[in-house]
Formats: structure tokens, C-alpha cells, sequence
């Protein structure tokens, strides 16, 4: 199984605008990031998002982008940034099919932390706004392994 975990696209500032939606350069850099996810042909089967406006854009762009079929979900809790890591853990646990992960910091850096060294404290990858990290449970007894991860200005532009 497949986890892709991503951090939302940039935020427009909260004195600009209270919600925090995705800037124009947060739309572009999703944008690519969610091409370049597709050209890899994913599994995924659903995308979750924390709620958070910034972040449920971002979800849809990915599933639109990714192609149709892609259930695009609200978390009803646990993906805050600050939010502790056990609900999303435990969770993650049954889960069999490939999923996309869309929230904030420092939350997922603590998820990739827990799932890849058993410590959340541990930072295993630096994530900027629109960030993919992907990890595959492994068959090191149901252990977590980086796959990849790929920031936005790989992308170019």
C-alpha cells in the first residue's frame, strides 16, 4: 500500500484573506505537482483532507487531476496541524488501498516521523507547500519506507 502525503499548496495570508485559500502560486505549484502525480498513473482511490479550505482545494485539484473515480473526503478529525498523529495512525492501520493525505504541518512532518522511525519527534522529510511525500508500508513486518518525495520547485516555473 501506497500513502501519499501532501502538504497544501501555498495560502494567500491571513490579513489577505481569513479563510487562507490557495494563492496563485499555491494553484500553480499544486497544479504541477498533481500532472506530474498523474503521468505515474496512481492508485489512489481516495483523497482526505483536513477541512481546512487550503487544503480541501488542493485535494481537489489532485483528484480532478489524477483522473475521475477518486473520492475526495473531509477527515472529520485528526488533521489539524497540531492534531496528535494517534487518530491518523491507528486508522491508517486498516487501511489496504493506496490514499492521499492532504493537510498542514507540523502534523504531517510528525506522521512521516511515526509511520518511517516509530518516532514523530524524528523529522524525516523537510515539506514546503505542496510537498508529496510517498510511503509504502513494507514487508519489514508492516513497517513504513520512504518511497519518494518531490517539492514543488522541482517542478520548475
Amino acid at each position: 500500500m501506497h500513502l501519499y502525503l501532501v502538504q497544501h499548496g501555498l495560502a494567500k495570508p491571513k490579513d489577505e484573506d481569513p479563510e487562507r485559500p490557495l494563492s496563485d502560486q499555491g494553484r500553480t505549484d499544486v497544479g504541477r505537482m498533481a500532472a506530474f502525480l498523474a503521468r505515474t498513473r496512481p492508485a489512489i482511490g481516495r483523497v482526505i483532507h483536513s477541512g481546512k479550505l487550503r487544503a480541501a482545494q488542493t485535494a481537489l485539484i489532485f483528484a480532478e487531476t489524477i483522473g475521475p473515480g477518486r473520492i475526495v473526503e473531509q477527515a472529520a478529525e485528526g488533521l489539524a496541524p497540531k492534531d496528535s498523529t494517534d487518530l491518523v495512525a491507528a486508522a491508517i492501520d486498516g487501511w489496504t488501498d493506496d490514499t492521499m493525505i492532504v493537510g498542514h504541518l507540523p502534523h504531517l512532518g510528525r506522521l512521516v516521523g511515526r509511520l518511517v522511525v516509530g518516532d514523530e519527534d524524528e523529522t524525516v522529510v523537510h515539506f514546503q507547500p505542496g510537498t508529496v511525500v510517498c510511503v509504502e508500508r513494507g514487508e519489514n513486518g508492516g513497517g513504513w519506507t520512504v518511497t519518494w518525495a518531490v517539492r514543488p520547485e522541482l517542478m520548475g516555473g
